[in-house]
């Protein structure tokens, strides 16, 4: 999407994803076709990676981060390890396998890649990627210092084939909130109406997050609001954004945000 925004003349060559509705999202986004794959059988010459002198290879391996998050069990990425971050050693494989290196390689995964347990690991990663020759930069990148409303942060790293400089960017003033975001026209089923999201409301009641009655009102009548913690507070930046998004408000253990909509003085 970036090289799309950015007017880049690129093609979307391969695609290499287990998860059936992470290639049915990605097909419907890009308009491609790419049926499922796994990492796990597949060669070096199916990259089918040529004319590496016409052509710049730029390829993203975003390895699974269950057992790398403070919220698994963090078996971490060890090769050998058979975990699913241990996956990454796939990558190491492949690149040793193809006859033409990508000339750019592209990382991402949450920060606990580079934590005390997973450190030496990941280290063994880059000192392996500079032994193929590629220069290699990482650092710590949140979505809300570039221009989104999501406090979503993450490792990145360029991995440059051959003696290269880089910089990450530099942050940019957020300028969007989640109302920003918001649909004008939303449908009944995604609205929840429960006696424990009720109490989720009387306490954003009483924490003066919202007003008590529209006439009181002075904001818009939908209200983000954290509701990762036990006192339910208004936060314009929406927290990161997970797979099962509907586990917070029944056993308030989501990392989630949601919007508190009023409808005629009731909620």
């Amino acid at each position: 999407m970036a090289l799309r925004d950015l007017g880049a003349d690129f093609e979307h060559y391969r695609v290499v994803e287990f998860d059936t509705f992470a290639m049915k999202s990605y097909n419907a986004i890009h308009g491609t076709d790419f049926q499922t794959t796994d990492i796990r059988n597949i060669s070096g010459s199916d990259l089918g990676i040529t004319d590496t002198d016409k052509y710049c290879y730029i390829m993203t391996y975003s390895f699974p981060c269950q057992d790398l998050s403070v919220a698994g069990k963090q078996a971490g990425m060890k090769k050998g390890s058979g975990t699913r971050s241990g996956l990454l050693w796939e990558v190491e494989r492949l690149l040793n396998e193809v006859d033409n290196l990508p000339q750019v390689l592209l990382l991402e995964n949450v920060p606990a890649v580079h934590s005390e347990k997973n450190m030496p690991d990941f280290q063994k990663w880059i000192d392996f990627l500079a032994s193929k020759g590629y220069s290699n930069y990482w650092q710590d990148l949140n979505a809300k210092d570039y221009g989104v409303a999501q406090n979503r942060e993450r490792c990145f790293m360029v991995s440059l084939l051959g003696e290269w400089n880089y910089k990450f960017p530099q942050p940019i003033p957020l300028t969007k909130t989640m109302k920003d975001y918001l649909e004008d026209e939303v449908d009944e089923k995604y609205y929840i109406n429960t006696e424990k999201a009720q109490k989720l409301i009387d306490k954003l009641i009483e924490n003066g997050t919202i007003p008590k009655s529209r006439a009181e009102q002075s904001r818009a009548e939908r209200y983000c609001v954290d509701f990762s913690l036990k006192e339910p507070r208004g936060n314009e930046v929406a927290n990161c954004i997970i797979a099962r998004y509907d586990s917070g408000i029944g056993n308030r253990k989501s990392d989630g945000s949601c919007v508190v909509e009023r409808n005629g003085g009731t909620e």
